[in-house]
């Protein structure tokens, strides 16, 4: 029999008041998704999708108006202070921003040790032990813990965020653009990092960002977020290699190319200008910038149907579409390279570890 998934989202839809006069933005608008142990799942959109919502709504940091959200079996999509507080010990986060995620005035060790004071009873040589341990799995050396967060690098800061956020060894940690604002080199460090974690300690990711090729090289399965709704779903090689829903071929195909005649020819054969205005209500979410949008998507909202079956590394993974003329589009004719660019930001390497530790990485 096979084991509930890790994370569970049913239906959810999340709303924010824009004052009296205005109904309410509809943030996340019905989407559904779920998250194997041991398996990453990469969130996909445009800022203002609805990615980072999606991940606060499970953390209770944003408000949910219908769906649910279930984490290892249990319903926690209103949870209560205290149940989060306990569930704290198996949900965790990493951030963006790897300078404000730490206290500047605490040292790296108490940064760490303080999960540890809140939900379990240690001393003071058995928390320094752990706090060392973790270190030494992130790649840090000995001596910081004893030092302050001003004296890193942005890449040796997210190291210690992550550090802290396996502290209690979580079986779901949701990276919110984790790698977004680290240099290229370092993004591809830090998602080795990750890779390897995840290996060792069976952790699942809900891996959220906007740029594809990073999400491809760590996610088993993929799943597009345009305007608060799925467009597509499915395993993370077949999504990347055969988009079947037009936006996801925008996202593709807005990846810079070193190419410059590549890039023009890629330009030339997108075909129709997108005609531009708000999307009509009841329709596809992406009708008014889709150069293959007929009456009907003005109109209806497509299901999110099967295009193509599949299995992804980690249980069965259909390919899904949302869009009513995916079967007769099919898939995109998107032929690219099995090996990422070198100037793309993609997880190389074996060991995942940055240069000694020093404040002028």
């Amino acid at each position: 029999m096979n084991s509930p998934p890790v994370l569970d989202i049913r239906n959810l839809i999340v709303e924010f008041r824009q004052g009296r006069r205005l109904p309410p933005l509809r943030a996340v608008n019905g989407v559904s998704l779920s998250i194997a142990e041991g398996e990453t799942v990469g969130l996909v959109g445009e800022s203002g999708s609805g990615k980072s919502t999606i991940g606060r709504a499970v953390l209770g940091l944003n408000p949910v108006r219908s769906g649910q959200v279930h984490f290892e079996g249990t319903d926690i999509t209103r949870a209560r202070p205290r149940t989060r507080r306990n569930l704290s010990a198996r949900l965790q986060v990493v951030f963006q921003d790897p300078y404000s995620s730490l206290n500047p005035a605490r040292t790296i060790g108490q940064a760490l040790a303080e999960p540890l004071l809140v939900h379990q009873r240690l001393d003071q040589r058995q928390t320094a032990a752990r706090v060392g341990d973790m270190l030494e799995r992130v790649g840090m050396p000995a001596d910081t813990a004893d030092r302050y967060p001003g004296q890193f690098s942005g890449g040796q800061r997210q190291r210690i965020a992550i550090a802290r956020a396996l502290m209690l060894h979580p079986s779901l940690v949701i990276c919110d653009e984790p790698v977004s604002a680290l240099d290229l080199s370092i993004q591809a460090q830090v998602m080795n990092l990750l890779a390897e974690l995840q290996s060792e300690l069976s952790l699942s990711y809900l891996f959220i960002a906007h740029d594809l090729p990073v999400v491809r090289h760590l996610s088993h399965r993929i799943v597009v977020l345009y305007r608060g709704q799925v467009m597509e779903s499915g395993p993370a090689q077949t999504l990347y290699a055969d988009p079947g829903h037009p936006y996801t071929r925008a996202l593709l195909e807005a990846i810079p190319e070193p190419d410059p005649r590549a890039q023009r020819a890629r330009r030339a054969a997108r075909g129709a200008t997108p005609t531009t205005g708000a999307p009509a209500v009841g329709g596809c979410v992406f009708a008014h910038r889709c150069p293959h949008a007929i009456d009907t998507c003005h109109r209806e909202r497509p299901l999110l149907s099967p295009l193509t079956g599949g299995g992804g590394d980690v249980g069965p993974s259909p390919h899904l579409v949302a869009c009513h003329r995916s079967a007769e589009l099919g898939p995109a004719a998107i032929t690219r390279e099995s090996q990422p660019h070198e100037n793309q930001p993609t997880a190389v390497g074996s060991t995942g570890k940055e240069a000694p530790c020093s404040a002028s990485e």
